[in-house]
Formats: structure tokens, C-alpha cells, sequence
């Protein structure tokens, strides 16, 4: 079974087209217009062992949001669309990595119920790289929500905003690598079905 997903989305705001494989590593070829962007979704998947193509041109001169937001978006729905009925994939997973001085933790469950639990904000300063930091609060959550995972993101400990990003991304793809993991045929739920 080739789990891939090719995804477009033109709007006012964004125009984006990516190509996901989940059992493909390589380095991820990712342009968002966004520099701090790009480097945290080439962390992630390459960490995820994953092979990403990603062009996105979005209305940067308003600033990044509708990129970030409308990237996440796509991701998650090529993440779920490569899954399908999810039938044999572990569907859990738990990445932490260290980052200098900084440690975020990741935990999800491509469960079908769409969450984000977002802990101990406060550690990222105000601004990072240009952006407010809810920018990437929103990013995960679109991601999320679009894929129908359960998702949860907690900064531990960390000065360096850049740091604390760099260990959740890493801790990210940890976390998806395990969970689209196969391990049989099954959908795992006692209740029959991910939803």
C-alpha cells in the first residue's frame, strides 16, 4: 500500500501544494516563505522519517499566520488522507528531545477526535522570529484538527523560544513516526472504529 497523499488549496490568502509519503525518508523540501516555518517542518518530518514537498505563497506582507494555519491544514489532511481507514497503524505516539537548555514534550493519538492541548505557553517569549507566538499554537491546531488527532504540546523548560520550537518539532516527528506505525491489520479500538 503506497500511503501518500498529494494536497492543493488556493484562497485569498494562500495558494499551497504538498506531496507527503509516510514511508518514504529523504530530506524534506519545504518552502513556505517563512523561514522559521520551513526549518521546524524540515525538523519534524525528517525527524518522522518522512519525505515532504511543500510550496506554499501566502500574504506574508500581512504577516505569517494564514501560512502557518492554512500549512497545517494541509498537512493534516494529507496526513489522514494517506491513512485512510487507519486499519493496522499503532496510532500513539510520544516524542522528547532536548534542545540546549530547552524540553518540550509531545504526546498523540490519531484517534479521530480532533485536540490540542497546548501547556506552559508562557516559556515562549512574545515574538519569535518576526511573529507572535500563537502562530504556532494555531499551526498545531489546524494541524490537528484536520487530521482528527489528539495532540499534545508541553514546554517543560526552556529560555530560548527558538529552542523550545526546535525540541517540540523534533519531539513531533518522533511522536507521528510512532503512531503511523504499522503493527498489523487491525484498527485499534475495542469499539471497532477511530472516530
Amino acid at each position: 500500500m503506497n500511503r501518500s497523499a498529494t494536497i492543493t488549496r488556493t484562497s485569498k490568502e494562500t495558494d499551497i501544494s504538498l506531496t507527503l509519503h509516510l514511508d518514504e525518508g529523504g530530506e524534506p523540501a519545504v518552502s513556505t516563505g517563512f523561514g522559521m516555518l520551513d526549518h521546524m517542518l524540515t525538523l519534524a518530518f525528517f525527524w518522522a522519517g518522512m519525505r515532504l514537498e511543500l510550496r506554499c505563497s501566502g500574504d506574508l506582507h500581512v504577516d505569517a499566520h494564514h501560512t502557518a494555519e492554512d500549512v497545517g491544514l494541509c498537512l493534516g489532511n494529507a496526513l489522514a488522507q494517506a491513512l485512510g481507514d487507519r486499519a493496522g497503524i499503532a496510532r500513539v505516539g510520544h516524542g522528547r528531545v532536548p534542545m540546549d537548555e530547552a524540553l518540550a514534550e509531545v504526546t498523540l493519538d490519531i484517534s479521530g477526535r480532533p485536540w490540542l492541548e497546548w501547556r506552559d505557553n508562557d516559556l515562549l517569549p512574545p515574538v519569535i522570529a518576526g511573529e507572535e507566538k500563537d502562530l504556532w499554537r494555531e499551526f498545531y491546531k489546524a494541524f490537528a484538527t484536520a487530521a482528527r488527532m489528539n495532540l499534545h504540546v508541553s514546554f517543560h523548560y526552556g529560555r530560548n523560544g527558538h529552542h523550545l520550537l526546535e525540541s517540540a518539532a523534533k519531539g513531533f516527528g518522533i511522536a507521528l513516526a510512532q503512531a503511523v506505525r504499522r503493527c498489523g491489520t487491525a484498527i485499534r479500538s475495542t469499539k471497532g472504529g477511530l472516530d
